[in-house]
């Protein structure tokens, strides 16, 4: 669970989120750390050097749910996304996606991965990345930083979540090592 638990999707404010996030200092160095709500102690994001992990919605547990209503929850989330990258499409152009499949295997593996990749990893966010960037936003510091957006769950009851990735390492498709 995460910090946005029984929280409903709001548009403007999930945009004025990632806007001030965009702007917040990433760690200049040190490992991913988990972050934990004050209130709740759920997960409200990773950081950790060149890079800051933060979930920005998330559904309700699928525990018993099937058929329509799974289709229906899994809809949900995607429109919420969609909606989201329209917006970002306006401001900084159309995303890129970029496919954790490599990543994805990989980790099954036990091949390292770089970061960003390894924290996605090892929080089980493995939807597909649309990406934007390098971002060079007047409030933004020098170094130029990439956002990408993805679904997630963790499990198969587990709720799906959208996350944010704001990060200064070149978000790029890693090469197939098949």
């Amino acid at each position: 669970m995460t910090a946005r638990t029984s929280k409903p999707f709001d548009r403007a404010r999930t945009l004025s989120t990632l806007q001030t996030a965009l702007t917040a200092p990433i760690p200049a160095s040190g490992p991913p750390t988990s972050e934990g709500d004050p209130e709740t102690g759920e997960w409200s994001g990773t950081r950790g050097e060149g890079l800051w992990l933060l979930p920005l919605w998330e559904g309700k547990w699928l525990t018993g749910v099937y058929g329509e209503d799974w289709n229906a929850a899994e809809e949900e989330a995607e429109s919420h996304l969609t909606a989201l990258a329209t917006e970002l499409d306006a401001r900084w152009g159309r995303h890129r996606t970029v496919s954790m499949r490599v990543p994805l295997l990989r980790s099954t593996t036990g091949t390292p991965l770089p970061e960003p990749y390894r924290t996605l990893a090892a929080t089980d966010c493995y939807g597909d990345l649309r990406v934007w960037g390098p971002l060079h936003e007047p409030t933004t510091p020098a170094t130029p930083r990439w956002l990408s957006l993805s679904l997630n769950q963790s499990d198969g009851d587990a709720p799906v979540i959208i996350t944010a990735l704001i990060t200064t390492y070149p978000i790029e498709e890693l090469p197939d090592p098949a």
